[in-house]
């Protein structure tokens, strides 16, 4: 990940310096020379300062709390009062994210706020308006979560196959007999097809070593290939992986899928992107479960409707509603790969593709000597 850049704070000039030394010095002298309670030393404290003080509210939020949780189906009460010893207030706007939700014109008052039942982080704003005083503004969030518990599924291994210990798996595909892998890490990063039965590479191409490799995507005869922080990506020709197109987006790229005649993507957080064909942003979901925000969302692959996440240094796999955002399921894959197969350099588990049309589930990870094939099903249910 990138680590966040400081930019330094500009340094005042001398003259500026000097300039607000001389007109601190002015406004102190300019001051009344009488006792500290006549009228020249309004506005100043025992200290003959300035008082800086924020101006007090019009109005106190009794509820909701700011930063409070609850389910995305549940209903929300906005409770709202004058705050004691300021100005009559005349009404009070409150807003839910950009629409306007109620107008409220006594006060104290409380109102349900109508929301959408999706998950996410939502905005509340109320504005205080009063002709004695500059309509004021209090902000605060509610996070919506998921109204379902997620049901949790153990695997069991099918079949296992050779896998290349030195491809850092980005992205993974299965068509038509063969695997279609995007390996990472600056200057081993590749596209790459290869015999799911030997693990041999059949045919390879290098990205630029100052590229790190990421998810890729099969979407009718191309395949789509992201890179991380780089924010470029590459369309190959399916039978010769022939480079034939760049695409570019705003994000980092990290897994990659399709979705109908669309593709879907990640980029570390708990946000999913839709595009078109050309890289189009169509639309955005965000990924929570009954407990909050689920992020670090990795490699992608649509299963019978659901999108499968992996999550970045994890041995789980996300099973998500693409609709709504919500966590479905998650799949536990602990100790797949085996202590007595595992080297120094071997890294987290990576890599999904589902083979349609003989409904086979294959996973993999980072410099992994095994590919495996296996079924899920649940271990609890909700």
């Amino acid at each position: 990940m990138a680590k966040n850049e400081q930019k330094p704070m500009r340094r005042s000039t001398a003259f500026i310096s000097l300039l607000g030394f001389a007109l601190v010095a002015v406004i102190s002298c300019s001051g009344s020379s009488g006792p500290s309670g006549d009228k020249g030393s309004a506005g100043r404290n025992s200290a003959g300062e300035t008082d800086a003080r924020p101006a007090k509210r019009l109005i106190e939020v009794l509820a909701p709390a700011d930063n409070s949780s609850v389910s995305c189906t549940d209903k929300i009460m906005f409770s709202v009062a004058p705050a004691a010893g300021q100005a009559k207030v005349d009404s009070v706007q409150v807003w839910v994210g950009p629409a306007l939700a109620e107008t409220i014109l006594t006060l104290p008052a409380t109102v349900e706020l109508k929301h959408d039942s999706n998950p996410g982080r939502m905005s509340v704003r109320a504005v205080a308006w009063s002709q004695a005083s500059k309509p004021q503004t209090v902000t605060l969030f509610v996070n919506l979560l998921s109204d379902i518990t997620p049901v949790s599924y153990r695997y069991r291994v099918v079949k296992s196959y050779p896998h290349d210990k030195k491809a850092y798996t980005q992205g993974l595909v299965y068509h038509k007999g063969f695997f279609y892998e995007g390996t990472g890490q600056q200057g081993e990063s590749s596209l790459r097809k290869t015999d799911p039965e030997t693990g041999k590479v059949l045919s390879q191409v290098n990205l630029d070593g100052s590229l790190f490799g990421e998810g890729v995507a099969l979407l009718g005869d191309r395949i789509y290939q992201l890179t991380w922080t780089s924010k470029v990506g590459f369309v190959y020709e399916l039978e010769t992986l022939r480079q034939i197109n760049r695409i570019y987006y705003q994000t980092q790229g990290w897994g990659l899928a399709t979705i109908g005649d669309s593709l879907v993507m990640s980029d570390g957080t708990n946000v999913i992107w839709f595009l078109d064909a050309d890289f189009n942003v169509l639309s955005s979901v965000d990924v929570w479960d009954n407990k909050g925000i689920v992020d670090n969302l990795n490699e992608l692959e649509m299963i019978d409707g659901e999108l499968w996440a992996n999550i970045w240094q994890t041995d789980r796999i996300a099973r998500i509603d693409p609709v709504t955002g919500k966590v479905l399921g998650y799949v536990e894959l602990n100790n797949l790969l085996p202590r007595d197969e595992r080297a120094p350099g071997t890294d987290v588990l990576n890599g999904i593709a589902w083979d349609a049309e003989g409904r086979r589930l294959f996973v993999t990870g980072k410099y992994w000597p095994r590919l495996y094939e296996i079924t899920v099903s649940p271990a609890t249910r909700n």
